[in-house]
């Protein structure tokens, strides 16, 4: 999904370059409150997971690439404001290093898989735990429908951005076709790594999964089966 330079005519990637730079600002603003000594590290570890997945790519039309997003999963484990920046940060190492989108049209790459993606994923993953019961299976259940929505969604809003300012001669019922028909099957793969992910960390370390805060207990260590938790040192 990453767009190359001159895909999106000059007035379109500025004002997309102007509202990715206000999301990531809010998201600076944001993070202070979802990071702490657990978050962090693990909001470097996503971001790197993320940079991964998104390098295998595969063309979709007219020089735009399909591939996992990795908003969900991010949005889930770190929190949303985090996961803008993750996103946007692992968008800008591509575009510098590996040229995998343009830098002209980081704006856009950045509204669209950063700032869409995350809001799209987290505001169904939030809606969706307000309706189903308030248990672990719930919150995997939840991330899976959550990335499976997302990934559409980014792919709808590119085709909005396009409508709005293509370049190329390629029709827009075509572009969409092809980014949407695609892109269902991406999200299809890409919540099934996300519920396995948010699901394996639950079983682990619930607690750092920033989705199910409040939602889970976390795990208590015992010094034997019925036994209550083992009592802290006296200093």
């Amino acid at each position: 999904m990453h767009v190359p330079d001159g895909f999106i005519d000059a007035p379109v990637s500025l004002a997309t370059g102007a509202l990715a730079a206000a999301a990531v600002a809010t998201a600076l603003r944001g993070a202070r409150r979802e990071l702490d000594d657990r978050a962090a590290p693990l909001a470097g570890l996503v971001a790197a997971f993320v940079f991964a997945v998104q390098m295998l790519n595969f063309p979709v039309a007219a020089g735009t690439s399909g591939h996992l997003l990795g908003g969900a999963l991010a949005a889930i484990l770190v929190g949303p404001y985090t996961a803008v920046l993750c996103i946007s940060v692992v968008l800008l190492m591509q575009g510098i290093l590996f040229a995998d989108g343009g830098l002209t049209a980081l704006g856009v790459n950045i509204t669209d898989m950063g700032v869409v993606t995350t809001l799209v994923a987290y505001g169904t993953f939030r809606a969706l735990l307000v309706l189903l019961p308030r248990r672990r299976p719930s919150v995997t259940a939840a991330s899976f429908v959550a990335a499976l929505v997302s990934v559409p969604a980014a792919a709808c809003a590119f085709t909005l951005l396009y409508a709005l300012g293509g370049t190329t001669d390629v029709s827009l019922g075509k572009v969409f076709t092809a980014m949407a028909g695609v892109h269902v099957l991406i999200g299809v793969g890409e919540a099934a790594i996300t519920a396995l992910t948010v699901g394996a960390v639950l079983a682990v370390r619930p607690d750092l999964v920033h989705g199910a805060r409040g939602l889970v207990r976390p795990l208590e260590l015992r010094t034997s089966p019925g036994s209550p938790p083992a009592p802290e040192p006296v200093p």
